[in-house]
């Protein structure tokens, strides 16, 4: 077993569950997301929950994706497509990171 795909299969089954999470418990698992929790509850009721949950399980599927693809093609083929595959969600990820809580919920107003 080489080791990207190793990485990759196990993130991909963390981002499943974690997705799974989401689904189940909708508008509620918006607590979960990073910076949301630390808001007051008065500026939580600002936002629409329900799509930065919607939008939270979207992007964790999304980075099944990726992680899975990475993990078969690895298993198959190369070692490296596995690193690529964590190359490509690094840069997902970081797309979406924002240091200002204000400013990465914006989009979610009401």
């Amino acid at each position: 077993m080489n080791i990207g795909f190793a990485m990759c299969s196990v993130l991909c089954v963390f981002f499943l569950l974690v997705a799974a999470i989401f689904t189940v418990l909708k508008e509620k698992a918006a607590i979960l997301i990073s910076g949301f929790n630390a808001l007051p509850k008065e500026k939580r009721k600002l936002y629409d929950q329900e799509k930065m949950s919607r939008d939270q399980r979207n992007s964790l599927l999304i980075w099944a994706g990726i992680t899975g693809a990475g993990a078969v093609l690895s298993y198959f083929l190369s070692g490296y497509l596995g690193i690529v595959a964590m190359i490509i969600w690094l840069i997902l990820f970081f797309k979406d990171v924002h240091m200002d809580a204000e400013k990465a919920f914006q989009k979610y107003k009401k």
